[in-house]
């Protein structure tokens, strides 16, 4: 397909211009020109698309190369129309050209599964430059047309819309304002930042300080000097570790804004939240992914205990409105930006903040308005942008967290990265301006860390659990299915106790007898198809988190390279393909019903080309025999039964060849007996290693976690029994 693309738009150059069928209108202001002229623009296009493909292929993506990217993208959908319009031509001479307009389309296309950047210029509603647009009148003056007359692009604005400014203010919220005055903002301190008249004021800098970190030496420093570690009171079961240490005294020596650029497994979101704790910035709004949102409010309960957190979820009927930490997802944040802005955060965190990368997206708008609103009304609030995305890559995408952070407005640099211009001496005209520039951006706070460069401080290997919520119809089902099955096993249990001989009653609960119940229950589930058991609700688990599981592994792979992604169940893993295919991500599928032949060519794809970021594995098929040594990452869309088979997945990549510490992402649903097992497994990991030392211990087995599954379920079905009872007599 890419052959006949190239064929069909290579085809373009040996037009010939044919005069005698080109007619003029007399207005300027219309795009009409001679019926030479498309085919004239199709040349232009067939040889501009060509250049973009080889530059990309030689992984040179350079502003340059995305602005005439997006150019022959709005030519290429602005010929297609007026060649579909055109009733001057002949039906043949129309088909013809519209199938050399697919050829370039087709090179287009192919291009932009290379880069994630340009696949986001294909969007409809994608931000057109100013440089595009001059390059776009350059590219039509060339061959002869006089370009339409552009309406000017509507002044954008941060503030969210009218309408949905005060869409909701949860109860809580208006308690919080009320019960105390002295809880009222108060921003009368906030100073306004304003540039005064300077040597650089006529200078345009934005596009020279972005192109200050595309011309950057591979050598050149990507992280801010930062002081060294000091001693930090953490909880007695958390260990900081020196680079994370590093940040937080940056933050309590003063520091307020951070583009916090660490690799995916280096605790940025402890950083995050000691780095407010150093600051003192609370009440601190945190904009989230949905699938991070629990992790986060478990985040601040193991590292500042002392701290209350929130989870907004959709109109915020259960928010906190006297919590430290506010926690809300992207796909709510619409509904709040009203009460957020005069609830007087003095700290905002954007976690996976190239999330909002697309300045004319709503979610942009109202992270941006929101850290607009702070700025004004806070003196030096804490600004926390975290993103594991390189930045050397997509320099062109962090316009959006600059301003975030407040170093950049739209058209310039704000006071404090403006005065450190100032101070170089330099203007884009002298030679080291780019250097200097850079080292001015990064020292406002750019922090960027890779596994290998901090491999002391982190182990080798690490499990790292990551709840998530499952979709609220799913969850509300599953906890059904599981309070059924507990209801089930208690019945069991008090038939077989009222059944005794003896009428023995010992006044608490039989754990003789719980475990002979979870040991019918569990030859049940393994020789009965019907009802629910433990293995059908983890397969629907399984089944209800895969779209989450899906989502974060996509994200790592546009921000640490090549992830494993291993699940238990092939519907799980069509859940999973079918999102990285809808994302644009290429993959390999390794599974148990696939030939030897077919097994290996997906396997040397995963290893071999850079353009497939992720394998999706059967736990079972894929669990060993495999070197997946180009991958540090692995998600864990399902839990196995045994930390051996755990283990076995993550050997995977974590075995000789291996050049970076592996983490192993476990997706976790939260409040769901996934919990329990994932606490089990964990719990029999030690007992297994000193088996294997030699000790008596006995190594356990898949058999053995179901088990204690079913003890703990039906343990504390009847202790919440027995409560309910003793409350019932009680009230008697």
């Amino acid at each position: 397909m890419a052959r006949q693309g190239r064929r069909q738009a290579g085809g373009a150059t040996a037009d010939t211009t044919n005069a005698q069928g080109g007619r003029r209108t007399a207005s300027r202001k219309q795009r009409r020109a001679p019926a030479s002229a498309p085919e004239d623009v199709i040349s232009v296009l067939a040889r501009a698309v060509r250049e973009v493909e080889a530059t990309v292929e030689r992984r040179r993506v350079t502003p340059q190369v995305r602005t005439k990217f997006q150019v022959v993208a709005l030519l290429l959908r602005e010929e297609n129309a007026r060649v579909r319009q055109d009733r001057t031509s002949s039906q043949a001479h129309r088909a013809e050209q519209l199938k050399r307009l697919d050829g370039i389309a087709t090179i287009l296309a192919k291009t932009a599964v290379r880069d994630p950047g340009l696949l986001a210029l294909l969007a409809e509603d994608a931000v057109v430059s100013d440089a595009a647009r001059s390059l776009k009148r350059d590219m039509l003056r060339a061959v002869g047309l006089e370009p339409a007359p552009e309406q000017a692009p509507p002044t954008e604005s941060v503030a969210a819309p009218a309408g949905a400014e005060r869409r909701v203010v949860p109860q809580s919220v208006v308690s919080r304002q009320l019960a105390n005055p002295f809880l009222a903002p108060d921003f009368s301190s906030a100073r306004p930042s304003t540039v005064g008249s300077r040597r650089l004021a006529g200078w345009e800098l934005l596009n020279p300080l972005l192109n200050a970190f595309e011309r950057a030496d591979g050598g050149a420093p990507a992280c801010m000097a930062l002081p060294e570690p000091r001693p930090l009171r953490v909880p007695r079961d958390r260990k900081l570790m020196p680079h994370q240490a590093q940040l937080v005294a940056a933050a309590a020596a003063g520091h307020r804004t951070f583009l916090l650029a660490d690799e995916p497994g280096l605790g940025k979101t402890a950083q995050a939240l000691l780095a407010a704790e150093a600051a003192n910035a609370y009440p601190l709004l945190v904009v989230v992914p949905s699938v991070v949102k629990t992790n986060w409010v478990r985040e601040v309960g193991l590292w500042t205990p002392k701290r209350s957190a929130t989870v907004v979820h959709g109109n915020g009927d259960t928010v906190d409105g006297f919590a430290h930490i506010v926690v809300v997802n992207y796909e709510v944040l619409d509904r709040h930006v009203g009460w957020f802005g005069e609830f007087g955060f003095r700290g905002m965190v954007v976690d996976e903040a190239h999330f909002i990368k697309n300045k004319t997206s709503q979610r942009s708008k109202h992270v941006l308005d929101l850290s607009k609103r702070i700025q004004s009304r806070t003196p030096r609030p804490l600004l926390m942008a975290l993103t594991g995305t390189p930045l050397i890559n997509d320099i062109e995408d962090f316009r959006a967290i600059w301003q975030f952070l407040g170093w950049i407005d739209e058209a310039e640099p704000r006071a404090e990265l403006m005065d450190a211009l100032e101070k170089t001496g330099l203007t884009p005209a002298d030679p080291g301006f780019h250097t200097a520039a850079r080292k001015c951006v990064i020292d406002l706070g750019i922090v960027r860390r890779r596994k290998v460069d901090v491999a002391a401080d982190i182990p080798a290997r690490r499990t790292a659990d990551l709840p998530v919520e499952l979709d609220e119809k799913a969850g509300r089902s599953i906890r059904a299915a599981e309070r059924e099955l507990a209801r089930r096993m208690v019945a069991r249990y008090e038939t077989a106790l009222a059944n005794r001989r003896s009428g023995l009653d010992t006044g608490g609960i039989d754990h003789d007898l719980v475990r002979k119940v979870a040991t019918w229950e569990q030859k049940d589930a393994s020789t009965t198809k019907t009802g629910e058991n433990v293995f059908s609700m983890m397969r629907r688990i399984g089944q209800a988190k895969a779209g989450l599981a899906a989502d974060y592994a996509a994200q790592l792979a546009r921000s640490a390279g090549k992830v494993v992604f291993f699940a238990k169940h092939i519907d799980v893993m069509d859940v999973a393909e079918e999102v990285f295919a809808r994302q644009g991500i290429r993959y390999a599928s390794i599974r148990g019903d696939q030939t030897p032949v077919s097994r290996q060519k997906n396997i040397d794809a995963f290893v071999n080309d850079p353009e497939v970021a992720i394998a999706v594995c059967s736990l079972t098929a894929a669990g060993v025999g495999l070197n997946l040594q180009v991958a540090s990452n692995i998600v864990l869309a399902e839990l196995s039964w045994t930390d051996a088979e755990q283990t076995q997945a993550i050997d995977r990549s974590h075995r000789i060849g291996q050049t970076e510490p592996v983490t192993a992402w476990r997706i976790i649903a939260a409040q769901t007996i996934d919990s329990r097992i994932a606490e089990l497994i964990d719990s029999k990991a030690g007992l297994a290693a000193r088996a294997l030392d030699g000790s008596d211990e006995q190594v356990w087995s898949s058999a053995d976690v179901q088990h204690e599954a079913l003890v703990a379920l039906l343990t504390d079905a009847l202790s919440a029994t027995s409560l309910d009872r003793a409350v019932s007599q009680g009230s008697h």
